[in-house]
């Protein structure tokens, strides 16, 4: 029976270097922040380092701009690196692109070796092999280039082909301890000598994502499940480093759970509105609360509880505590997190977060004076209870800095048949007070509304939240009535009267 290779590091606490490693193509997505997250999770846990390395020898698809948002995303995300791009570290450079010459010596190694070979068949010749000897299309090449003498070597050269390079794999079973799934064997034979360089010279992504970790002692792999079937090979690849001389080591591999969209079975795709990072922040999602669910996707740090600080998350986190399973992402549970973390900040740092968002949504009109400011912090206390998303703050405080308020359809209709009889009411009633407080405020309009009209609460405030607001549903009546003043209190429940006729 097959065994993990006696080589696998042994390194725990502070000997944990763990990476980072995405392509810059595209945006930033879900999934890719959670394999960062339990990486950076990881590190922190033990004491470790996590290395962010950027993947960027596509050059048809890799882009400056995706790489500058992956940066973004990582900063406004809090997740921190202590070696890699931006920041520099002992195995510099930290892109791929720049690594050519490292790749070359690592190359010259492994032909020295006698772990890599030249292989001249092409793809149809490889076909017409395979079904001459009725083998399977799919099974690929057929390993023929493994035993070519030097003649024949030559004469293929004479012919002025160009080999690629590939690695002898191993003949017996390949073994290793998956640290989320356990005990995996890849059977002698399931996967054949694979190409690591182009006819070309250039390094693959087979050769040089392996070649990386090992040069940078990357002891902890931590990935997602789709990159599971790679695993056999990139095992084959590191024995063959360490007979070379290239490591001494072979990493620990865990494979994540695949984080499935709302319905059906399918992966999130990257096109998926759940899989923007930037959606989720343009929307209003606080970088502790996205955290918090996002860890839960596949982890759980105890039962009957969600929600956590980051503090919390990365000393209790421990990757061979994530679940096998898919993950399924649920918006709706991910915004109630949310909702909690928004809940749990300070009161200053909620109005600072807000500005954003108020400024994005023209609630200013321009930039914002200190007034409005002051007014902004002096509100904040008033929703920070009742949103799920920083999103949701303009439309629920920006009648305070509107020059005149527009009705939703939506609350005129609910509005009582004697809604202008009430806001004339209200407004002779507020008329008096010297001293426009909360309290002063509910007990004139009770006492005009509840005592002298006969009406019921929910019936009577309703027209002059409205007047206010211009909504059904709005922060604390009498408290708004306080932010916006007497004068401008009484000029819009007037309005509403005389729009209402």
């Amino acid at each position: 029976m097959a065994t993990p290779d006696p080589r696998t590091t042994t390194a725990s606490g502070a000997d944990v270097r763990v990476r980072f490693c995405p392509s810059p193509t595209g945006l930033p997505h879900v999934g890719m922040v959670r394999t960062a997250l339990y990486n950076w999770a990881y590190a922190r846990h033990t004491g470790g380092k996590l290395v962010f390395r950027i993947e960027d020898t596509d050059a048809a698809r890799d882009s400056e701009e995706s790489f500058r948002q992956l940066v973004d995303a990582l900063t406004w995300l809090k997740i921190d690196w202590d070696e890699g791009v931006e920041v520099g570290g002992p195995h510099a450079p930290y892109r791929q692109s720049q690594r050519g010459e490292i790749y070359q010596e690592v190359i010259e190694k492994l032909k020295a070796s006698g772990a890599v070979y030249e292989s001249y068949s092409t793809a149809e010749e490889i076909d017409a092999r395979n079904e001459a000897n009725g083998r399977a299309k799919q099974l690929g090449y057929d390993n023929f280039d493994r035993d070519l003498t030097e003649e024949q070597r030559a004469a293929f050269r004479a012919e002025g082909r160009q080999p690629a390079l590939r690695l002898r794999v191993p003949d017996e079973d390949v073994t290793y301890v998956d640290l989320i799934r356990g005990e995996v064997t890849f059977p002698a034979g399931s996967f054949p000598d694979f190409v690591v360089v182009r006819p070309n010279g250039a390094p693959l992504y087979t050769l040089v994502n392996p070649v990386d970790d090992a040069l940078m002692g990357i002891t902890h792999v931590l990935r997602g499940e789709d990159l599971m079937p790679s695993t056999a090979r990139q095992l084959a690849l590191y024995g063959a480093l360490i007979d070379a001389g290239v490591t001494t080591f072979v990493p620990r591999f865990a494979h994540m759970p695949l984080v499935l969209g709302e319905t059906g079975n399918k992966k999130l795709s990257k096109r998926d509105p759940q899989a923007d990072l930037f959606l989720h922040r343009e929307r209003g999602f606080i970088h502790e609360g996205l955290l918090n669910y996002l860890a839960l996707l596949g982890w759980s740090i105890g039962p009957d509880r969600d929600v956590f600080s980051l503090e919390e998350f990365t000393a209790a986190f421990d990757i061979v505590n994530v679940n096998p399973n898919p993950a399924r992402f649920d918006q709706k549970k991910a915004e109630s997190i949310n909702g909690d973390h928004i809940r749990m900040l300070e009161p200053k740092d909620f109005a600072e977060r807000i500005l954003p968002y108020l400024a994005a949504a023209d609630v200013f009109d321009g930039e914002p004076t200190h007034e409005q400011i002051v007014l902004a912090f002096r509100a904040a206390p008033l929703v920070q209870e009742r949103v799920q998303l920083l999103g949701e703050v303009p439309g629920m405080l920006g009648f305070l800095f509107a020059d005149s308020v527009s009705y939703d359809e939506d609350a005129l209709k609910g509005l009582p048949a004697n809604a202008a009889e009430v806001l004339t009411a209200s407004a002779a009633a507020l008329e008096p007070l010297e001293t426009f407080t909360p309290d002063a405020i509910q007990g004139a309009l009770s006492a005009a509304l509840v005592d002298e009209l006969g009406l019921k609460p929910r019936v009577a405030y309703g027209p002059p939240r409205v007047a206010l607001t211009g909504r059904r549903v709005s922060p604390p009546l009498f408290e708004s009535m306080e932010l916006l003043g007497k004068d401008e209190t009484l000029r819009r429940l007037h309005a509403l009267a005389d729009f209402l006729g």
